[in-house]
This record gives structure tokens, sequence and C-alpha cells, in this order.
């Protein structure tokens, strides 16, 4: 399938909160993907710093990865989020589009706009997929979260993530809730490590699906962009500034619930993996946690969703970079910045 001009994009929500495994699932369907065919992914982290665009191999050929961070596209960025995306579609003309928004985005307000008569004549919105992490089922706190419901609520199809990590009893009791939802899902499968048939990609289901909470993601207040500069005081920041050795830039934001806290290191830097594993797993209260690090000669991904951490090698090359979110509570990003530097290596 190669897209046509004046043909409508096939267009897919990759949904599902925070760990549940949306970055991989997406990587392993790009696995699949036919030849010749070019795909454009584009990823709304509530972060500030980029880190699931750097873990997609966007040097693939036929590949385009964009990213919207700072926010959520349902509320803070949804003014940025149309435009960027009528650009980045008008730049790649892709033959598949994918949508990763924020596993804290209420996906009601993403299928508007994309449903929208502004996008009426380039996107073909097909099946969402939703990824529920069981464990996340048996929390009361995620269980009774709007978003969390509505990103369920509104998927085609839902993918049981991590099923080879939990006990067979909570994995039933969450296919047991979500099989609760009305209108029914068309399937709940079952996978581990990001498997998902490309197929289920194209399916025609043509289930019309009403949120259960369309407002429940209120906007939230602005994001706060911000560095550390040599007085250890917080300024604002861009992006596109640069580190240096020992300063590590630092971008803060908030949402009405949840906060988070990126920085980027310099690209010379070299960490000490086993000092940094250790240092990263025992940050408490972490909601979500991910980073790619130079590490004594290579370069790794990290990975802590709850108190399970994880590390693969990575093929990025760029820059060292973290983004940890918590819920609304105080953090000392001080603290946790000093903790990091610690774990450099003696060079």
């Amino acid at each position: 399938m190669v897209w046509k001009k004046g043909e409508r994009i096939p267009t897919h929500l990759i949904v599902g909160f925070l760990g549940s495994g949306k970055t991989t699932a997406i990587t392993k369907l790009i696995d699949q993907r036919a030849a010749g065919e070019s795909w454009s992914i584009l990823i709304n982290e509530f972060g500030k710093v980029s880190i699931d665009h750097a873990l997609l191999d966007s040097e693939q050929e036929g590949i385009a990865v964009e990213e919207l961070g700072g926010g959520c596209a349902c509320c803070t960025l949804a003014l940025a989020f149309k435009p960027l995306l009528a650009q980045f579609i008008r730049r790649t003309k892709p033959d598949r589009l994918i949508l990763e928004p924020s596993g804290l985005s209420h996906p009601a307000k993403v299928v508007d706009i994309l449903r929208s008569e502004e996008f009426a004549g380039s996107i073909d919105l097909r099946n969402i997929i939703c990824l529920i992490d069981p464990k996340d089922f048996d929390d009361p706190q995620w269980q009774a979260s709007e978003v969390f419901q509505d990103q369920v609520q509104l998927a085609d199809v839902v993918a049981l993530s991590w099923t080879d990590k939990r006990d067979r009893e909570q994995i039933e009791r969450c296919r047991e809730w979500v099989e609760s939802f009305d209108p029914p899902k068309q399937l709940i499968f079952e996978t581990c490590f990001g498997e998902i048939d490309l197929e289920l990609l194209d399916r025609d289901f043509g289930t019309v699906r009403i949120p259960l909470f369309a407002d429940a993601h209120p906007a939230p207040p602005a994001a706060d962009i911000r560095m550390r500069d040599s007085s250890d005081e917080d300024v604002p920041a861009s992006i596109d500034s640069t580190p240096s050795p020992g300063r590590p830039l630092r971008f803060q934001s908030a949402g009405s619930d949840f906060k988070a806290c990126g920085w980027i290191f310099h690209v010379d830097e070299v960490f000490n993996r086993r000092a940094l594993v250790k240092f990263l797993g025992e940050v408490p209260s972490v909601l979500r946690l991910k980073g790619i690090f130079h590490c004594d000669g290579d370069w790794w991904s990290i990975n802590r969703a709850k108190d399970a951490i994880a590390y693969t090698e990575s093929t990025w090359r760029r820059d060292s970079r973290l983004e940890i979110i918590f819920e609304d509570q105080d953090a000392d990003w001080s603290d946790i910045e000093r903790g990091l530097l610690e774990c450099l290596a003696e060079r």
C-alpha cells in the first residue's frame, strides 16, 4: 500500500497509561511494515525532554518521527498539535500515520481533532489500540481515573501487556474489567514485549464509541521550562540550548495532577552504568522514568515503570537525557540532579 495524492492516510492511535508499552509496540509494528512503505510517527510526551523520539529509530529509511513535548495534546498543547500535525503530513507524505498520545492524555479530544473538518480530507482514522498493564488496573487510584477509563472506553482493540511479568489471576481480573465496557471491545488479547499483529491496524470495525468522561482532562497550568545556571538558580531555557560538562540543561513541566522534570547532558559525559541504574532505581515515588545514557563506552536506554527498572542497548548517540514523571508532589530536582552527576564515571 503506497499513499497517492488525494487519498486519505490510514491513521492509528496507540494509547495507554504510562509504562504500558506503547513505544515498544510501535517499534514492533514498524518492523512488520511492507517494503517501500513510508510511515510517520507523531509522539506526544508529557515532559519537555523527548525520550520516545530517541528510542524510535528515525534513521530507518521510510520512517519519519516528530515529537510534541511539554504537555498533553488533548489540552495544554491542543493549539500546537493541529498545525504541527498538518505540517508533518505535508512534509512526510506517509503511507501510514501512527500517533502516540502521552500516557496522561485523554484520547477523546485527540480523536475529535483527527475527525474534524480540518483533517477530514487527509486522515482516515482507523481502529484505536489501547495497551494496559494489568498491574495498573489493580491500582485503585488508576482504575478510578477517568482518563484511564476512557483510554479503554474509546479503544477498539485492547492489548493486555506485560503478561510475562504478571500473575494469571491479575491478568484475568483485568480482562474481565475490559470486557465490562460498552460497546464491547472488538478484540482483547495478551501480549508481551510489545508484539502486535500488523493486520490489526487495518481491520474494519466501524463501531462508534463515546467517551464516558469527555471533560476529564481540563487544561493545566502552562508548562514551566527551566534550566540550571552557574549559580544553581532556575532560569528560562530553550530546548535548543547546549549543555556543558557538569551543567546539564533542566526542564520542568507540570499538569493538573502530575509533575515532570527532564535533563539533557553533554554528549561527552560518560556515566557509570551500575551506579546509574542503582540511583535511578532508588528515586522514590516515581510514576515513570525513561532515559538514554552514554555509559562505559556504550549507550543504554533505561526504563522504569513504577518499581521495575530495565536497561537495553541503544542506537542513540546525540546526548544523554532523562525524563521523570511524579504525581503532583514536591520533588527536589536539584538533589536528583546532584545524584545524577555523582554517577558520572571517573575519567
